[in-house]
């Protein structure tokens, strides 16, 4: 597991940037916590600087929008999915169960 933040650091609405071999973006919704790679699948944006709605987030590049429960597109120009990973909130901590690099 990943520290992404502190709960109280990333507010409603908003988004943060993880970087590492794979960037991770992780969102912070009305529904809850959910973190997928924050690289588009359609050109090189970062997700994170785009726009939440729910829990879609629309590429700032391109417009391509992804559902950030399931990675899926749900709309052109993107037509990969992007990865999603499991996020668990635990004593106030924002965590994202992601592939920890190794160190050279």
């Amino acid at each position: 597991m990943i520290r992404a933040c502190a709960v109280a650091d990333l507010p409603e609405g908003e988004a943060l940037r993880l970087d590492g071999p794979v960037p991770i973006a992780v969102f912070h919704t009305e529904h809850g916590f959910y973190a997928v790679d924050d690289t588009c699948t359609h050109q090189d944006a970062s997700l994170a600087d785009g726009w939440l709605e729910g829990c879609f987030v629309e590429c700032p590049l391109h417009a391509a929008q992804f559902d950030l429960r399931t990675g899926v597109p749900t709309c052109l120009p993107a037509k990969n999915p992007l990865r999603t990973y499991r996020v668990v909130v635990t004593d106030g901590v924002v965590y994202v169960a992601a592939p920890v690099p190794a160190v050279p």
